[in-house]
């Protein structure tokens, strides 16, 4: 764990001290939100279209958010602070609900395709983009506010 003179803790899984979790986690949250808007496509239309569209995404959401976690994982093993923090721990456990929730609803949809959508996919589609809605907002606090994952910025003076 490193931190900067101003108080901030540089993630530990990062390349070049840029912090990976942040910008893996964008990949499964835009598929699962999308995955939501095609259930509620196929809810309204019946068309196979959105099935197939809600279970690709699913399936590529939760691989993504596999990788997202473990970055993240790492990170929270490492900084102390992130541990420290109930919006840590709710970031943590959170995403790691949604990630269960979202295997749930794939190996439902490989049993049957379309039978399974209404309504059950779509309560599980909206529950993960509901828990991803809080979870997402705890990380940008954690990040913005509480400054975990963040590495001092250098001026540059000129003249």
């Amino acid at each position: 764990m490193r931190t900067n003179g101003l108080g901030r803790t540089e993630s530990a899984a990062a390349i070049a001290k840029h912090p990976l979790h942040p910008f893996l986690a964008a990949f499964p949250i835009t598929l699962l939100v999308s995955a939501f808007l095609t259930d509620v496509m196929f809810w309204r239309s019946g068309d196979m279209f959105w099935a197939r569209g809600s279970l690709w995404l699913i399936g590529v959401g939760l691989l993504t958010g596999v990788v997202a976690a473990m970055a993240g994982l790492v990170d929270f093993l490492a900084v102390r602070r992130a541990r420290a923090l109930a919006a840590g721990w709710v970031h943590f456990i959170g995403n790691d609900v949604a990630l269960v929730i979202t295997a749930w609803n794939f190996w439902q949809r490989t049993e049957d395709l379309t039978g399974v959508i209404v309504p059950t996919g779509l309560i599980l589609s909206g529950a993960v983009v509901l828990i991803l809605s809080v979870t997402g907002w705890l990380g940008g606090e954690l990040a913005f506010r509480h400054h975990i994952g963040m590495i001092e910025k250098k001026t540059i003076r000129s003249g």
